[in-house]
């Protein structure tokens, strides 16, 4: 008896204002054998514009077939780009490069449409591109980004408070991952909300993820809070009262932590090239910023954001909406073929 097909990965639009459609064409254009069993969650005329920004003499844009049922996807002839109608069409057209609620709406729409029906086993992934935060907010959307919408998504599914659906945000590349205590919070925030068992929650949920991901036990480093990891004490406390005690609670339950580190040489430590393996296989950041820098000056175009902590498998592109060059042809799609990458591994992964 033959297997039965594996089910599509949905890329949503993004923000169509930005240049979330432009990398999705190009994605297609540049790894159609990675993004055969793909298709776009989005509006099936604003991704023909972003295949028509894309034809050139003697290269004509990309043909979009509009989907009638999911079980279409894997049977589409090649060189075409798949769309599900995942939302209602604009009313008039979208200014490219501006903030508006009607971007922000659409954008919305075709995540929580991926969502859902990456939840009801529909799909095998989604791979969200680039929302702009502010548009969301005008469109009505009370979340911070894709990670707060996904995890209330999730918990609605489950029938489970929010308190029951911990996540967390990963940052990975070829030479560096790193996973945040918090995410989309003010620093201030961040640190008085940093907690011993906050902090054992995320190494609980990097553990069995990236467990999954290497199919072994990984080897995480902890970053310190403060310079130095506290210099014992007189650069702060929190070291001591709160990262050492989480992460000798983690090592009580079998999870292979160490720290806490200095934060301005861990990065270097974990990174791993072909001349020097890392010393870790993830770092545990205690802040968003902390966890970023590192992974983004490593280049952001191999960069993908990972959501650890769902019933469903998340990976996003490592940059946002560039309202400075949308509409220009000149965005790079790499790092959204990379999240397409990563979610193939992480939905193929064994249960």
């Amino acid at each position: 008896m033959k297997n039965p097909p594996p089910s599509p990965i949905a890329i949503t639009l993004g923000d169509p204002a930005g240049i979330g459609p432009e990398i999705i064409a190009k994605a297609f254009r540049d790894a159609p054998d990675l993004l055969r069993g793909c298709f776009v969650a989005g509006d099936v005329e604003i991704v023909r514009a972003a295949s028509r920004l894309l034809s050139s003499p003697g290269c004509p844009s990309w043909p979009v077939a509009e989907l009638g049922s999911l079980a279409e996807v894997g049977s589409l002839p090649p060189r075409c780009i798949p769309v599900w109608q995942a939302t209602t069409p604009p009313q008039a057209a979208i200014a490219i490069g501006a903030v508006s609620a009607e971007a922000g709406r659409i954008a919305g729409e075709c995540v929580q449409w991926a969502a859902r029906a990456a939840l009801r086993g529909d799909i095998s992934a989604l791979v969200t591109a680039p929302l702009h935060k502010e548009a969301l907010s005008a469109a009505g959307f009370d979340y911070p980004g894709h990670t707060e919408l996904l995890q209330d998504e999730s918990a609605r599914h489950l029938r489970v408070g929010i308190d029951r659906m911990p996540v967390r945000m990963m940052l990975a590349n070829d030479q560096l991952r790193t996973v945040l205590v918090s995410i989309h919070m003010s620093l201030r925030n961040a640190i008085e909300a940093l907690t011993a068992d906050k902090l054992l929650q995320t190494l609980r949920i990097t553990h069995g993820a990236l467990q999954a991901l290497l199919g072994r036990a990984p080897r995480i480093g902890v970053a310190g809070l403060n310079p130095h990891a506290g210099e014992g004490g007189l650069f702060g406390r929190e070291e001591i009262e709160i990262i050492v005690p989480a992460i000798d609670a983690a090592r009580r339950e079998g999870i292979d932590a160490h720290g806490p580190f200095a934060p301005d040489t861990v990065f270097m430590r974990a990174r791993s090239t072909t001349e020097h393996p890392g010393e870790f296989d993830v770092v545990v950041a205690m802040y968003h910023d902390q966890g970023l820098i590192p992974v983004k000056y490593l280049g952001v175009e191999k960069g993908v954001n990972v959501t650890l902590g769902l019933p469903l498998v998340r990976t996003s592109p490592d940059h946002g909406t560039a309202f400075d060059i949308a509409g220009t042809g000149r965005a790079d799609p790499s790092s959204l073929i990379e999240a397409v990458r990563m979610a193939r591994t992480l939905s193929t992964r064994p249960a």
